[in-house]
């Protein structure tokens, strides 16, 4: 479990930088598919941690040992 968890986390540290890059990127751009570029840039931003967390807890909630077996 901890190398999953490890694992998920430098992907999701990743991502994120990526998406950073891209929302940077997107921001200077000079185009018209720049706005919607940039709002799908932003909302993967706050999105991605937010699922990651998620995903965490179920794991942390189906792995859990009670003591009651």
């Amino acid at each position: 479990m901890k190398k999953a968890k490890r694992i998920l986390a430098l992907t999701g540290a990743i991502l994120l930088v990526c998406l950073y890059a891209a929302t940077l990127v997107f921001a200077l751009m000079d185009s018209p598919a720049a706005s919607g570029l940039l709002k799908a840039a932003v909302a993967a931003t706050i999105l991605v941690p937010v699922l990651l967390y998620a995903f965490i807890l179920v794991a942390r909630l189906l792995n859990r040992n009670d003591g009651d077996e």
